[in-house]
């Protein structure tokens, strides 16, 4: 599925915006990020109780190593964001509709975990948070974009998009095969990571951390 091409925030025109395919703000937003990281393959115990507090919180999906499409490196990692302007950038190049969906339902300060995938470790690497929440992806009005959607109208665009800031790395990289062991426990105890979109719905470039967690 097609990846974002990020470029700084704000640097789309009037708001509007796939086929490709956060985090309100709590007293103790930190918590649910801090159990996931902290955890071990061993202790899948820790997701036990933070339902409420993961509801807020998405994934995000982004390559991290350089790939061309259309004569254009679509390669984003949270190196990349951290080197923006303010550490801010759109989210850009989402082309499934359910994925947008997602993305036009964030809410400002809403957090998200920053994954990198279609690379050598795919994995949680960092967390960020949602900044201005969906309008128009300028991307499907550029002719040259390897997003570009000459169905789409400005005065009714398909496809949005969302800012986001980096907030920190993560304290240890979790790795998609730590997520699966997460998973594969959570569906034999009925844990909160048992309907994780990342193994449900795999080509989902956005999606809440889990479907049982945010009821979509």
């Amino acid at each position: 599925m097609p990846r974002p091409r990020k470029r700084p925030a704000g640097a789309a025109g009037p708001e509007k915006k796939g086929q490709s395919e956060k985090r309100t703000k709590f007293e103790n937003s930190g918590e649910a990020s801090a159990k996931v990281e902290n955890s071990s393959p061993q202790k899948t115990s820790v997701f036990k109780n933070c339902g409420r507090n993961l509801s807020n919180y998405w994934l995000m999906k982004s390559e991290p190593e350089s790939r061309l499409d259309k004569g254009i490196d679509v390669k984003f990692s949270i190196e990349d964001l951290k080197a923006q302007p303010m550490q801010t950038a759109c989210w850009d190049g989402v082309r499934n509709y359910q994925a947008r969906n997602f993305l036009r339902a964030m809410k400002l300060e809403e957090e998200a975990f920053f994954y990198h995938s279609n690379c050598k470790e795919p994995g949680i690497v960092g967390l960020m948070k949602i900044v201005k929440e969906a309008y128009p992806d300028h991307t499907q009005f550029e002719k040259n974009s390897p997003y570009y959607d000459p169905s789409s109208k400005e005065d009714n665009p398909k496809w949005s998009m969302v800012d986001v800031q980096f907030i920190r790395m993560m304290k240890r990289f979790i790795s998609l095969a730590e997520l699966k062991t997460y998973h594969q426990s959570h569906k034999a105890t009925g844990g909160p990571l048992k309907d994780m979109a990342l193994f449900t719905r795999k080509r989902l470039s956005v999606q809440p951390l889990t479907q049982g967690i945010s009821h979509w």
